[in-house]
């Protein structure tokens, strides 16, 4: 059986997309624990230190185990799922995104057999793809890089899923040519792709600004993927609401302006 597995898939739906993946017999693929929508029947489900890849295997437990604590340190789970198709014919396994956005599917032997994603992002990908972690090695990246200081490291050469909040931008970087984008927004890039932090600049700024203090600062050559909801963003908006008392809303309406809007007391 070939190292890496040759998958099939297909994408659904607009805003909450999911993916099927198409195994063969023998065929498998890895996925985030309870990222898995639904399993056809022949499909075997195994629960897996590490990320199930052939160096993982080639090192036996102890490769297994710092994969997991590798996993750890992004704050992921120690533990990945293996779905393999145990059956004769052909069997279709499908992940879900976890909040409204877009799948993109990543050939990795198109992108030169390696590719860094934002340690939230990965969703599954073709059994043999390597899942290990990317520090940023810059000393500002890591005190200030928030979000991005540590990242996910695709390598192989199969489809790796991964998602992207809101809508997705893909942008191809000229030699020297730079971009600046909120660390959060950061979904993927080619590792040519150099990234550093760059304060916001200015007092009135960086307190009023509303934007953070720093920035993510990308420069080409290389290709990177952008989302315009980052979880922590849908996050922090979702908890301001819950919180915080509605503008408009007084001492005098207080219970009866939510009894008008309909949200009860």
């Amino acid at each position: 059986m070939p190292e890496m597995h040759e998958v099939d898939y297909e994408i659904f739906g607009d805003d909450m997309q999911y993916v099927e993946v198409e195994l063969d017999p023998g065929e498998a693929a890895v996925a985030e624990a309870g990222a898995m929508m639904f399993m056809e029947e022949g499909i075997v489900m195994e629960t897996i230190f590490g990320d199930g890849s052939r160096k993982a295997q080639q090192t036996g437990f102890l490769g297994s185990l710092l994969g997991a604590g590798k996993r750890l340190v992004t704050g992921e789970s120690l533990f990945m799922t293996v779905f393999g198709n145990g059956g004769e014919g052909k069997r279709r396994v499908g992940f879900g995104a976890p909040y409204p956005g877009k799948i993109l599917p990543m050939h990795l032997s198109e992108l030169g057999g390696e590719l860094v994603a934002q340690k939230d992002s990965f969703l599954c990908a073709a059994k043999g793809v390597e899942i290990g972690i990317a520090f940023q090695k810059r000393i500002g990246v890591g005190l200030f890089g928030g979000e991005g200081f540590i990242m996910q490291r695709l390598t192989g050469d199969g489809w790796a899923f991964c998602h992207a909040g809101g809508t997705m931008k893909e942008k191809t970087l000229a030699p020297g040519e730079k971009i600046r984008v909120d660390t959060g927004c950061i979904v993927a890039l080619t590792p040519s792709v150099d990234y550093d932090i760059e304060f916001v600049g200015g007092i009135k700024s960086a307190i009023f600004g509303g934007e953070g203090l720093f920035f993510a600062t990308l420069t080409g050559p290389g290709r990177i993927w952008l989302q315009s909801l980052p979880m922590s963003r849908l996050a922090g908006r979702i908890l301001a609401g819950a919180t915080t008392q509605r503008k408009g809303e007084g001492s005098i309406l207080g219970g009866l302006g939510n009894l008008l809007d309909g949200d009860g007391v």
